[in-house]
């Protein structure tokens, strides 16, 4: 019996140790849904069934995949293949996100599933390492009641964050000093909780870019442009060949100061006219007429008058065209930049998109170069939480580019 285990054992070690670097790749197809049963897995990577087989049973034994012992036949020819899922009580990693009405903390495991999220708070104070211990202490509550893994920890803040400082360069909707060394804060209050792995903080629109690309609407996408509104101003993400550009020092794609309204409002950045402030929530309030209401969010209550008051009552519908016309003369001018193959809007531009899909891309067609050449898509969000999911997955990628590494 011992003489014939042994040379199996071997066979096994010897087929995982030529798939050991495809063990993150392979996570990853599985991570992303584009591996859904093993036979895909071997096909994408080109290696041989049984090395496939191999590396689908190490990343089990992480306790990252579950393999299904009972193949699914259905419309198979030949021998029927195994599935493969992320394991669905396997690792997380911590994601917390502060924005202008609040923060919010939750775990986020494998295939940018939500496992479990705290309130969110409605203050968020001029001391960032109060704000950050606070958001930490919630998900340090959510790892002790889980009992889950955390593999790391990532941060979403609505400011372009430095690379390699991780300082938040220009937090205008939070008042926070220029420069806030948002990263570092945020890992010390990460180890004080007692929460091992690599931390990470990057701007919120660019970690919703991210979530949506690998879960959402971007996936496919070779090019993609994300533009969204966060709960004051517009952010700008571009993701090529599924990461981030980021620029030389972590600052690119700064869309929300592109001028679309010479003669409109005085912007944050010394400009008039930003997309920051011409398309975001309070600018459509204004448009609309409406105050900022005291119980939500300007902009929940600027999406809510959208999908219950357009077309209906006519200064909704108004605000509704002002505010197209000015996104899409942004948008126009990216298009002719960057070229890109798809783009997705969040935030407030995902509901201006949905109220009147067709007139934002014409808008866009007309006064865009490549647009008149054939129309570029242009997709809303599918992702609620998409900046959570985002911080989740710059806090799994060591993960996800050396499993074994990361977790032994």
């Amino acid at each position: 019996m011992n003489g014939k285990a042994g040379p199996r054992a071997a066979t096994t070690r010897t087929r995982l140790d030529r798939g050991r670097g495809a063990l993150g790749p392979a996570l990853e197809l599985v991570h992303t849904g584009r591996a859904p049963t093993r036979a895909v897995l071997t096909a994408e990577l080109g290696i041989t069934r049984a090395t496939a087989g191999a590396v689908a049973a190490e990343l089990a034994a992480l306790g990252l995949i579950r393999v299904d012992a009972h193949p699914n036949a259905a419309g198979a020819q030949g021998r029927p293949s195994h599935r493969l899922e992320v394991a669905e009580d396997g690792p997380v990693a911590l994601a917390a996100q502060v924005h202008a009405d609040g923060f919010r903390a939750a775990l986020v495991g494998l295939g940018g599933r939500i496992v479990a999220t705290a309130p969110g708070c409605g203050t968020v104070g001029a001391d960032p390492a109060k704000v950050l211990g606070s958001v930490v202490e919630a998900g340090a509550e959510l790892l002790r009641q889980t009992g889950r893994r955390c593999v790391g920890a990532g941060l979403a803040v609505p400011s372009a964050v430095t690379e390699p400082e991780g300082l938040a360069l220009n937090p205008l909707h939070l008042d926070w000093s220029a420069g806030a060394p948002v990263r570092e804060v945020f890992a010390e209050r990460v180890r004080a909780a007692g929460i091992t792995g690599p931390v990470f903080a990057a701007n919120d629109i660019n970690l919703a870019a991210l979530a949506e690309h690998r879960h959402g609407a971007g996936r496919g996408s070779r090019q993609l442009l994300c533009v969204a509104t966060g709960h004051r101003g517009v952010g700008g993400a571009l993701v090529l060949d599924g990461r981030l550009h980021t620029g030389s020092s972590g600052l690119a794609l700064e869309v929300g100061h592109l001028t679309v309204r010479p003669e409109g409002h005085p912007c944050h950045c010394g400009s008039r006219g930003c997309l920051d402030v011409e398309t975001d929530p309070p600018a459509f309030l204004m448009a609309a007429g409406r105050a900022e209401g005291p119980e939500v969010s300007q902009l929940q209550q600027a999406v809510d008058l959208i999908r219950t008051r357009y077309p209906a009552d006519p200064a909704v519908r108004t605000a509704v065209e002002k505010l197209i016309e000015r996104l899409g003369l942004g948008l126009a001018g990216l298009v002719n930049i960057l070229n890109p193959d798809r783009i997705i809007l969040g935030g407030l531009h995902r509901a201006l998109f949905e109220a009147a899909p067709e007139r934002l891309r014409a808008v866009v067609a007309d006064r865009s170069l490549w647009g008149r050449s054939g129309g570029v898509p242009i997709l809303a969000c599918t992702l609620d939480h998409s900046s959570l999911v985002g911080a989740a997955e710059v806090a799994w990628q060591p993960v996800l580019d050396d499993p074994l590494a990361a977790l032994t």
